[in-house]
């Protein structure tokens, strides 16, 4: 489900990103991946296929590399995606923009960084441990507590790289 402007709503998945996801889960769960987003793009005469990939303890050049061959073998004999495409395999990254639920699920126990487009308390930036993510509010861990940021009023949320402290 697609989230931006941050507020849930209803999305039609497309058919073949749905059927692209089918295929993959067994690939991922074998390999104790997650799928944190998939994107597909067919343009012109050449498609693109991003899939986003981590794992508890962070995912390597090797998992991506492994579920890129594995996954790109299977979508040519499935012939799911019409014509040639690029296949790209990636970690989320540090600081990735979260805009879909399943992102924000996936993000739940991380640090993120939100932000309003009307303040809230106040404030228009958030920084916090993401705790829930319900359908009218994002929880967020702060310093001074738990804060409640409605949905309907993100503007993108983000990851906050964490910090490694120094001894």
């Amino acid at each position: 489900m697609s989230v931006g402007p941050m507020s849930p709503r209803t999305n039609e998945a497309q058919p073949v990103t749905a059927a692209i996801e089918a295929l993959a889960s067994p690939v991922l769960r074998a390999h104790g991946l997650t799928l944190v987003d998939l994107e597909y793009a067919g343009a012109g005469r050449r498609s693109m296929l991003r899939f986003f990939i981590d794992k508890p303890a962070g995912v390597t050049i090797d998992d991506c590399q492994r579920f890129s061959r594995e996954i790109g073998d299977l979508l040519d004999v499935s012939d799911l995606v019409p014509g040639s495409f690029d296949l790209e395999v990636s970690s989320p990254g540090l600081d990735r923009e979260l805009k879909k639920d399943r992102e924000l699920a996936w993000a739940v126990g991380k640090p993120v960084h939100a932000w309003t487009r009307e303040p809230v308390d106040g404030q228009r930036e958030f920084v916090g441990r993401l705790l829930e993510v319900g359908e009218a509010f994002l929880t967020l861990a702060e310093p001074a507590g738990r804060r409640q940021v409605p949905r309907a009023l993100l503007t993108k949320v983000r990851l906050e790289a964490e910090r490694k402290r120094s001894a």
